[in-house]
């Protein structure tokens, strides 16, 4: 009984496939895409090219909502071009106390702006506003409906890690690192 529910699990796993050594990658989200709190080339996007050696195209805007994101990610897309996106947005809705369920349907509706672009989307979580630094479920629902790659808890687990942080919201140069390996290892997957 458990072998066949583990193939089951195998079969249904979210993948990028195989990029190619030169391959372009859009990191697309917030001040935490941006690199609010580390020095510059020490934000995640740079982090990534440095390990990778793809090509990652920072286009964090600080302080950006979902609604923002929403207006010029098209733009972005057709301008790059990219083989992934990377989608780390939602923190601002958050923290503005946007609703969530109009947070999640602008998330949704930039995945499905990237799917019929036939560009890959990996989906990194973030927290939600709470006592407790937890990724929101929204992320886990899209990964899911979408069939996305998802990087759930790396964020929220930097954020509770002081010596990981700039300040109460940002990463340092080490979050930004471990945040940046943590994609690079779904990338791989």
């Amino acid at each position: 009984m458990i072998l066949p529910l583990l193939l089951l699990q195998a079969c249904s796993g979210a993948s990028i496939g195989e990029l190619p050594p030169n391959a372009r990658l859009l990191a697309f989200g917030d001040s935490l895409t941006f690199g609010v709190g580390a020095a510059k080339g020490q934000d995640y996007p740079s982090q990534l090219a440095a390990i990778s050696g793809f090509e990652v195209i920072n286009a964090g805007i600080s302080g950006e909502t979902t609604t923002g994101g929403l207006k010029r990610l098209n733009g972005l897309l057709d301008t790059h071009l990219p083989q992934v996106l990377i989608l780390l947005e939602g923190g601002n809705d958050f923290l503005r106390n946007h609703s969530e369920a109009k947070t999640k349907a602008n998330l949704a509706s930039m995945i499905e702006m990237a799917q019929a672009k036939q560009i890959p989307v990996l989906l990194v979580a973030v927290p939600q506003k709470s006592l407790f630094v937890s990724p929101s479920p929204i992320y886990a629902e899209l990964a899911e409906q979408y069939q996305l790659v998802l990087v759930e808890d790396t964020l929220s687990d930097l954020l509770k890690s002081p010596s990981m942080k700039s300040d109460a919201i940002h990463l340092n140069e080490q979050g930004y690192l471990a945040l940046a390996n943590a994609v690079y290892e779904k990338l791989l997957d």
